[in-house]
Protein backbone atom coordinates (compact mmCIF):
# COMPACT_ATOMS: atom_id res chain seq x y z
CA UNK A 1 0.00 0.00 0.00
CA UNK A 2 1.48 3.37 -0.53
CA UNK A 3 -1.02 6.57 -0.01
CA UNK A 4 1.47 9.46 -2.22
CA UNK A 5 2.12 12.46 -0.41
CA UNK A 6 2.42 14.39 -3.57
CA UNK A 7 -0.24 15.70 -5.74
CA UNK A 8 -2.43 12.73 -7.91
CA UNK A 9 -1.59 14.68 -11.08
CA UNK A 10 2.04 13.42 -11.06
CA UNK A 11 1.16 9.86 -10.79
CA UNK A 12 0.71 8.08 -14.34
CA UNK A 13 -2.12 6.42 -15.13
CA UNK A 14 -1.32 2.09 -13.84
CA UNK A 15 -0.49 4.59 -10.61
CA UNK A 16 -3.51 6.56 -10.05
CA UNK A 17 -5.24 3.12 -10.34
CA UNK A 18 -3.45 1.69 -7.85
CA UNK A 19 -3.83 4.54 -6.02
CA UNK A 20 -7.20 4.78 -6.02
CA UNK A 21 -7.99 1.47 -4.94
CA UNK A 22 -5.60 1.54 -2.32
CA UNK A 23 -6.71 4.41 -0.78
CA UNK A 24 -10.59 2.87 -1.16
CA UNK A 25 -9.21 -0.08 0.83
CA UNK A 26 -7.43 2.57 3.79
CA UNK A 27 -11.07 3.97 4.60
CA UNK A 28 -12.30 0.42 4.74
CA UNK A 29 -9.46 -0.16 7.00
CA UNK A 30 -9.59 3.44 9.20
CA UNK A 31 -13.50 2.70 9.31
CA UNK A 32 -12.68 -0.90 10.61
CA UNK A 33 -14.64 -2.89 8.19
CA UNK A 34 -11.34 -4.88 7.31
CA UNK A 35 -9.22 -7.24 8.85
CA UNK A 36 -5.80 -6.87 6.93
CA UNK A 37 -3.95 -3.58 7.00
CA UNK A 38 -4.75 -2.33 10.53
CA UNK A 39 -1.43 -1.97 11.10
CA UNK A 40 -0.36 -0.46 7.69
CA UNK A 41 2.34 2.70 8.54
CA UNK A 42 0.82 4.49 5.44
CA UNK A 43 -2.24 5.17 7.77
CA UNK A 44 -0.77 5.99 11.02
CA UNK A 45 -0.97 9.70 9.61
CA UNK A 46 -4.37 9.87 9.10
CA UNK A 47 -5.06 8.01 12.24
CA UNK A 48 -3.76 10.64 14.34
CA UNK A 49 -4.89 13.22 12.54
CA UNK A 50 -7.76 15.11 14.56
CA UNK A 51 -10.68 13.47 12.45
CA UNK A 52 -8.93 10.08 10.70
CA UNK A 53 -12.87 9.70 8.96
CA UNK A 54 -13.12 12.94 7.54
CA UNK A 55 -8.98 13.29 6.83
CA UNK A 56 -8.92 10.01 4.54
CA UNK A 57 -12.02 11.41 2.47
CA UNK A 58 -11.06 14.34 1.84
CA UNK A 59 -7.76 12.22 0.62
CA UNK A 60 -9.54 10.43 -1.38
CA UNK A 61 -11.68 13.00 -3.00
CA UNK A 62 -8.73 14.85 -4.44
CA UNK A 63 -7.52 11.56 -5.99
CA UNK A 64 -11.19 11.12 -7.57
CA UNK A 65 -10.95 14.72 -9.10
CA UNK A 66 -7.95 13.42 -10.77
CA UNK A 67 -9.37 10.59 -12.12
CA UNK A 68 -12.64 12.69 -13.13
CA UNK A 69 -10.08 15.39 -14.80
CA UNK A 70 -8.51 12.30 -16.74
CA UNK A 71 -11.60 10.57 -17.87
CA UNK A 72 -11.60 7.96 -15.43
CA UNK A 73 -14.78 6.27 -14.09
CA UNK A 74 -13.85 6.52 -10.55
CA UNK A 75 -17.03 6.04 -8.83
CA UNK A 76 -18.00 8.90 -5.99
CA UNK A 77 -19.91 6.63 -3.93
CA UNK A 78 -16.92 4.66 -2.66
CA UNK A 79 -15.96 7.83 -0.50
CA UNK A 80 -18.52 10.04 1.29
CA UNK A 81 -18.33 13.61 -0.05
CA UNK A 82 -20.53 15.02 2.93
CA UNK A 83 -16.78 14.20 5.08
CA UNK A 84 -14.45 16.16 2.52
CA UNK A 85 -13.09 18.78 4.27
CA UNK A 86 -11.26 21.09 2.54
CA UNK A 87 -9.55 22.26 5.28
CA UNK A 88 -7.49 19.61 6.96
CA UNK A 89 -3.94 19.72 6.71
CA UNK A 90 -1.88 17.01 7.90
CA UNK A 91 1.86 17.75 8.09
CA UNK A 92 4.31 15.83 6.06
CA UNK A 93 7.99 16.35 6.23
CA UNK A 94 9.84 18.12 3.49
CA UNK A 95 11.95 14.90 3.13
CA UNK A 96 9.47 12.43 3.00
CA UNK A 97 7.89 14.29 -0.02
CA UNK A 98 10.95 13.90 -1.91
CA UNK A 99 11.45 10.81 -1.06
CA UNK A 100 8.27 9.98 -2.48
CA UNK A 101 9.13 12.32 -5.66
CA UNK A 102 11.72 10.41 -6.33
CA UNK A 103 10.37 7.10 -5.71
CA UNK A 104 7.95 7.96 -8.20
CA UNK A 105 10.27 8.73 -10.78
CA UNK A 106 12.31 5.70 -10.51
CA UNK A 107 8.58 3.89 -10.79
CA UNK A 108 7.83 5.88 -13.67
CA UNK A 109 10.77 5.34 -15.65
CA UNK A 110 9.96 1.57 -15.69
CA UNK A 111 6.46 1.67 -16.60
CA UNK A 112 5.95 4.69 -18.94
CA UNK A 113 9.01 7.10 -20.02
CA UNK A 114 6.43 9.12 -22.16
CA UNK A 115 4.79 10.44 -18.25
CA UNK A 116 8.30 10.66 -16.88
CA UNK A 117 9.11 13.12 -19.73
CA UNK A 118 6.04 15.04 -18.86
CA UNK A 119 6.82 14.72 -15.11
CA UNK A 120 10.35 15.64 -15.51
CA UNK A 121 9.27 18.94 -16.80
CA UNK A 122 8.04 20.24 -13.85
CA UNK A 123 10.16 23.00 -12.30
CA UNK A 124 8.49 21.73 -8.79
CA UNK A 125 6.18 19.09 -7.23
CA UNK A 126 2.93 19.97 -5.49
CA UNK A 127 2.34 18.29 -2.28
CA UNK A 128 -1.29 16.11 -1.98
CA UNK A 129 -3.55 18.95 -0.81
CA UNK A 130 -3.95 17.61 2.41
CA UNK A 131 -0.82 17.94 3.39
CA UNK A 132 1.29 20.63 4.77
CA UNK A 133 5.01 20.69 4.49
CA UNK A 134 6.75 21.10 7.42
CA UNK A 135 11.01 20.62 7.60
CA UNK A 136 11.85 16.80 8.77
CA UNK A 137 13.34 13.65 7.73
CA UNK A 138 11.46 10.83 5.92
CA UNK A 139 9.54 8.69 7.66
CA UNK A 140 11.14 5.89 10.22
CA UNK A 141 8.52 3.41 8.83
CA UNK A 142 9.82 4.12 5.01
CA UNK A 143 11.83 1.06 3.19
CA UNK A 144 14.78 2.76 2.30
CA UNK A 145 16.86 0.54 -0.58
CA UNK A 146 20.37 -0.01 0.75
CA UNK A 147 21.73 1.72 -1.66
CA UNK A 148 19.70 4.89 -1.44
CA UNK A 149 21.84 8.62 -1.24
CA UNK A 150 20.41 10.98 0.54
CA UNK A 151 21.92 13.53 -2.32
CA UNK A 152 19.19 11.97 -4.09
CA UNK A 153 16.41 14.09 -2.30
CA UNK A 154 17.84 17.41 -4.24
CA UNK A 155 19.07 15.97 -7.56
CA UNK A 156 18.03 13.48 -8.89
CA UNK A 157 19.56 10.92 -11.59
CA UNK A 158 17.08 8.21 -13.61
CA UNK A 159 18.85 7.22 -16.44
CA UNK A 160 19.27 9.97 -18.71
CA UNK A 161 17.49 12.28 -16.95
CA UNK A 162 18.91 14.77 -13.90
CA UNK A 163 16.21 16.47 -12.27
CA UNK A 164 16.43 18.96 -9.66
CA UNK A 165 13.59 17.72 -6.81
CA UNK A 166 11.72 21.42 -5.69
CA UNK A 167 8.66 21.42 -3.41
CA UNK A 168 6.22 23.90 -4.92
CA UNK A 169 5.77 26.77 -2.21
CA UNK A 170 8.41 25.20 -0.24
CA UNK A 171 11.51 25.54 -1.85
Amino acid sequence: MRLWSIDPEYIDPIGLVALWRESILALKVIKGHTKGYRNHPQLYRFRVSRDPIRAINTYIYYIWLEGIRRGYRFGNDKFDAALVDPSIRISISDSQVRYEVLHLLKKIYIRSRRWLDRVASNSCFKPHPIFRVVPGDIEPWEKLPREFDKRELEIAVIGPYEMRIRICNYD
